[in-house]
């Protein structure tokens, strides 16, 4: 699995997400409320918005649009209007800087 530098840890408050570029993909970087830092296609399923601009709740990501909820675990949405899942990443820490995979691990197309 091939990982891309994508920023400083540090640079990433709890609650919020980022948005970068990782292997040609737009992906959101999410520092969670549980102190993890997860990755998503930073794109909703349903209606083609950054989700990188919406909230964090939890270990889910709001597409600010319509208000569709996403697992930063698995990718999949908690409510409507989304239907189908957005492509989640895996991150590793190492030395206090954020890599991002740039193969989905959930099997979504990116």
């Amino acid at each position: 699995m091939t990982f891309e530098l994508v920023g400083a840890a540090g640079d990433v408050a709890k609650g919020t997400a980022i948005s970068v570029e990782v292997g040609g993909v737009d992906v959101a970087v999410v520092h969670a409320d549980d102190d993890t830092f997860y990755a998503v296609r930073d794109e909703c399923s349903h209606a083609s918005v950054a989700l990188s601009e919406g909230e964090v709740d939890g270990c889910t990501l709001e597409c600010w649009l319509h208000g569709s909820r996403f697992d930063l675990r698995t990718g999949e949405p908690s409510g409507l209007p989304a239907t189908e899942p957005v492509a989640t990443f895996a991150v590793e820490i190492r030395d206090g800087d954020i890599y991002v995979s740039t193969t989905p691990s959930n099997g979504v197309n990116p």
